[in-house]
């Protein structure tokens, strides 16, 4: 079992920063399951991953048309399945095809289909964290699983964008 990497975005620029990161170090066959409530910094981190690949123009979030694919040093294959009523109405999509493609899958609100994706997919929860007080608009990342290129680099960010709010998040738990 891999440990959990956990790391702190202050902004959407940083989030979009380690999305890049990711993204630059992808390669064929990655799997990103995104987890977290509406607003955590799941799209942001998608666009950073797309700007890692090279993507040119604006990566929304596919919630309406459910899939969507961008061009860039590797196929990005959009996946939002925040309509979906279960696993079953997933899989109906063709998201095999998705997944086991020679690009990148990254897939909002996987845990609405978790047993469908392999063991190798890289797992990242976000939690958002707004202070009324400040222009700092928290997110805390955990990562689990993934392929062993991708684990190295969210060690060199875990360094980059430290965990200096685990006080104040303990405190409200």
């Amino acid at each position: 079992m891999t440990k959990t990497i956990q790391l702190s975005t202050k902004t959407p620029e940083e989030t979009q920063a380690v999305g890049r990161s990711l993204g630059a170090g992808a390669r064929p066959g990655d799997i990103f399951l995104l987890t977290g409530p509406l607003g955590a910094g799941k799209t942001c981190l998608t666009q950073g991953i797309a700007k890692g690949l090279g993507v040119e123009g604006y990566v929304r979030s596919p919630t309406f048309v459910i899939m969507t694919r961008h061009h860039g040093r590797l196929t990005l294959h959009h996946v939002d399945l925040y309509r979906m009523a279960g696993p079953e109405e997933a899989w109906d999509l063709g998201l095999d095809e998705q997944l086991s493609g020679d690009g990148i899958c990254v897939v909002e609100w996987a845990d609405r289909a978790a047993e469908l994706f392999p063991g190798s997919s890289l797992w990242v929860d976000l939690a958002y964290r707004g202070d009324e007080d400040s222009d700092v608009d928290r997110r805390t990342l955990s990562f689990s699983g993934g392929q062993p290129h991708l684990r190295a680099v969210l060690e060199e960010l875990s360094a980059a964008y430290p965990i200096d709010n685990r006080l104040e998040l303990e405190k409200d738990v």
